[in-house]
């Protein structure tokens, strides 16, 4: 999931708990349930939601790395795993009212500009009061970019909030991932609402 830049993952596992903890807490949202989109193996439940939340759910369309995920990577925090949703996000509804935090890191460039505000207006729905939407993803520059490797495409943040508010959220946070070498596209965090 981190190509050719596994030496970020710490980077990125740190900055991620930084930020979600702005989120969690009294008058904020819980710590009962988070789901994982586009969860591969389970490298940001492991190291950012597990050390939060009493149960997750994790979703992606690959079942082999669902697979990894439940009999090999989280140990024995795969007891604690709720739910494994083997599906695309344009084909997966959440569950209404049963997320304190939904969780989309680097799976938004993987979605079209109407799938993405069709599956964020359903995480409007599964969050629980107080709930939040994080994602995380690559940012353009500028415009959108499209990457011909991975059929990916990296929108700048002004194209992001348009398809957010489509979606019938509001930015209520962002923050920009520090650490990463300048190779990369810019990271950015949204907490959504």
């Amino acid at each position: 999931m981190l190509g050719d830049f596994v030496e970020i993952s710490d980077v990125d596992l740190d900055q991620s708990r930084r930020f979600l903890s702005r989120f969690i807490g009294p008058g904020k949202a819980g710590t009962s349930c988070a789901l994982d989109c586009g969860s591969g193996i389970g490298r940001v439940s492991k190291g950012v939601l597990f050390p939060v939340f009493e149960r997750l759910e994790l979703a992606d369309m690959m079942e082999h790395f669902l697979l990894h995920a439940h009999e090999e990577y989280l140990g024995d925090d795969a007891d604690r795993v709720e739910t494994y949703y083997c599906y695309s996000l344009q084909e997966f509804t959440p569950p209404k009212n049963k997320y304190d935090v939904i969780w989309m890191q680097w799976v938004a460039c993987h979605l079209t500009d109407h799938d993405l505000a069709t599956f964020l207006a359903k995480c409007k729905r599964a969050l629980r009061p107080n709930g939040v939407v994080i994602l995380k993803d690559n940012m353009a520059r500028n415009g959108c970019k499209m990457d011909l490797v991975d059929s990916s495409i990296s929108r700048h943040l002004d194209v992001m909030r348009t398809i957010i508010h489509k979606a019938g959220l509001e930015v209520v946070a962002l923050e920009k991932q520090e650490g990463f070498p300048d190779v990369i596209m810019p990271v950015w965090m949204l907490a959504l609402r």
